[in-house]
């Protein structure tokens, strides 16, 4: 049996009669909701429907919908983000200033030094933020930069060569070079090394090694100079502390730039020909500010903020 409609109020006494309210269908007031007809379509979860109800206090119901949940508070007084922060990682971020005071590079160094607590060597990692967007081909970044204090850790070379580039290879420092033997070894899962090299003539083998090395970003590549007919110097570079850096999806530049074991004046060093080193491969698409921010940080340990003004003034050229 269908629901029929109470009879009209009349309008004197409309504060005591039935009233029209709109509210959301996740709300139970304890009235009676109007059938739709048979041919009508199933509203969504969150549609909004009317229902007729007389002597209710809706504004009491108003007040409460007006209101915002009350957010959970933890015991030890911790937002989300602190709780699942180590006590050791909150004393250390207590000890530099806030993420928007920027210092000098001198200074930031000597902050991310003083708050890094780990038991092991840490890295010192640079991020930066630039004005472009690497959706385009005419913004994307990616380079090269030769740190004079070199990186601090081992890095392990593969050379894929022929001939005498074999011998020359090995001689500079190379952990492994060969030809052919060499492509069927890393085709059967070898990657024993964290930098590939090729000579151009070994280009179209190494490309059949795309879906192995493409995902581990080890391809080499003519921006990244990795692609070299003189093996032996570029082996000797990038054992030295040459480094590849290039701008993320979002326009950050992330790249290591020494270890905490260093001295301070020689984390500056190298920070300033990483900053050197991006002014000089700037997109040409790049327009306007070029330079958004740039926090530098221990690998456990909270960021600082360095001036970018100071640092790009105080940079040196690229090597």
């Amino acid at each position: 049996t269908p629901i029929t409609h109470p009879p009209t109020p009349r309008r004197e006494d409309a504060h005591a009669a039935a009233t029209m309210f709109t509210l959301s269908a996740k709300a139970t007031i304890g009235a009676t909701r109007i059938a739709p007809p048979r041919h009508a379509r199933a509203a969504p979860k969150n549609a909004v429907v009317r229902v007729r109800a007389a002597g209710l206090d809706f504004a009491e119901l108003e007040e409460e919908a007006a209101q915002a949940p009350a957010r959970a508070v933890r015991k030890d007084g911790l937002s989300s983000k602190e709780a699942k922060q180590s006590k050791r990682f909150r004393a250390a971020q207590a000890s530099v200033p806030g993420r928007m005071n920027a210092q000098d590079a001198a200074s930031a160094i000597d902050l991310m030094k003083a708050s890094a607590t780990a038991k092991f060597d840490e890295s010192a990692e640079a991020h930066i933020r630039l004005n472009i967007d690497p959706k385009y081909n005419d913004q994307q970044l990616r380079a090269t930069v030769a740190l004079p204090k070199g990186t601090g850790k081992k890095v392990r070379i593969a050379v894929l060569c022929q001939g005498d580039n074999v011998a020359a290879a090995k001689a500079a420092g190379a952990d492994f070079a060969g030809s052919d033997d060499l492509v069927e070894e890393i085709a059967g899962g070898m990657m024993d090394f964290d930098l590939l090299v090729a000579t151009p003539d070994m280009m179209p083998k190494v490309a059949k090694l795309g879906r192995a090395l493409g995902p581990k970003g080890l391809m080499p590549n003519p921006k990244a100079g990795t692609v070299t007919t003189d093996v032996a110097t570029t082996v000797g570079e990038f054992k030295g502390g040459k480094v590849e850096f290039r701008a993320d999806k979002q326009g950050i530049v992330h790249v290591p730039f020494g270890k905490l074991s260093f001295s301070a004046a020689d984390l500056q060093t190298n920070l300033l020909a990483i900053v050197a080193a991006i002014d000089a491969n700037r997109p040409t698409g790049a327009k306007g500010v070029y330079w958004r921010s740039m926090y530098i940080a221990s690998s456990m340990g909270p960021s600082v903020q360095v001036d970018v003004a100071q640092a790009r003034d105080s940079s040196v050229a690229p090597a």
